[in-house]
């Protein structure tokens, strides 16, 4: 018996066979895109962790948590360790660009799926490498009245730009993105990254990192909250935009319950700055979406922001 082509079946069957054969061989021998997990800090983070006795670090959810597009969200508590983890670009499409994220949680928690690992995997799906961050959250409240927060934004910028060429990234493209309480630590970043928010290292523990900027050169900041102070209309001091300030991306829903006047409060004081800065407001969305698309048009931001890196020039080939 003979195939259509001509050639015996047998033969047929065990040509198939041996390109079954050598496309499981190739794909055992080149290797996944490895990701690679380090702590921020070489030993002791600085400042107490004002983490309760006995804690340790654990996904909180629990089976009475909302659920995100019929999906349950990982609730990583009680950060006292915090961590970066790089999911670098696939190299056929790597820009070289590189975005530092930082999930929310009301500074209680971090949404690590939802507002992380899902975040890396859109970026890398558009050529941008991440960078995600476990910074910790031990329920002290956001800065100034607690510092180790900004300390470990500072710290995971500078790793980034530490390590530019060994991940090929481009150092001067190193840019941050923050949900809710991860966005008003990404604005307070924007505002104090030269500032001396922690003491220096030891002649020990110092590195290069520490002589690099902390500034991120883009930031993106989504449905964020605690930028107004107190339903008074004005912004916190904490996040006011300065001059080194880097052009932002905005958005938010006015039904948020964390306040639209977040977004368009930061937008002003960023024009009054003269930061370039982008805002897109929605009429519906709520808060906490992440990048789970739903019906409602808010949660296909991430095709907005992918033009706005794309005409900022952060992934232009």
């Amino acid at each position: 018996m003979r195939d259509r082509a001509g050639w015996p079946v047998r033969y047929t069957r065990r040509v198939r066979t041996y390109r079954l054969a050598f496309t499981l061989a190739l794909a055992i021998a080149t290797p996944a895109l490895s990701q690679t997990t380090m702590p921020l800090w070489p030993n002791t983070p600085p400042g107490a962790p004002n983490v309760a006795t006995g804690q340790q670090e654990r996904d909180t959810t629990n089976s009475t948590d909302d659920m995100i597009a019929g999906k349950r969200v990982a609730r990583t508590g009680f950060v006292s360790r915090p961590t970066l983890t790089l999911y670098p670009a696939p190299p056929s499409k790597n820009t070289g660009a590189v975005v530092v994220v930082f999930p929310g949680g009301a500074y209680q928690i971090l949404a690590y799926d939802l507002e992380g690992t899902d975040v890396c995997d859109w970026l890398n799906g558009i050529g941008v490498n991440c960078a995600l961050v476990k910074y910790r959250v031990p329920n002290a409240g956001p800065f100034p009245k607690y510092t180790q927060d900004l300390a470990d934004a500072q710290r995971a910028v500078r790793i980034v730009r530490q390590h530019a060429t060994e991940w090929q990234i481009d150092r001067h493209r190193v840019g941050v993105l923050g949900f809710s309480a991860g966005a008003h630590l990404v604005a307070v970043l924007g505002a104090h990254a030269s500032d001396p928010v922690y003491p220096s290292l030891n002649a020990a523990d110092k590195d290069a990192a520490e002589k690099l900027s902390a500034r991120p050169d883009f930031t993106l900041l989504i449905y964020p909250a605690y930028l107004e102070l107190d339903d008074t209309h004005t912004l916190r001091p904490e996040v006011k935009p300065v001059a080194l300030t880097p052009p932002t991306f905005l958005i938010q829903a006015e039904d948020d319950p964390e306040k639209v006047e977040n977004a368009w409060l930061y937008y002003e004081a960023l024009k009054q700055a003269k930061v370039p800065a982008e805002l897109h407001l929605f009429a519906n969305g709520g808060h906490g979406y992440g990048l789970r698309p739903t019906r409602l048009p808010i949660t296909h931001w991430p095709d907005l922001a992918a033009t706005w890196l794309h005409t900022l020039g952060i992934t232009t080939p």
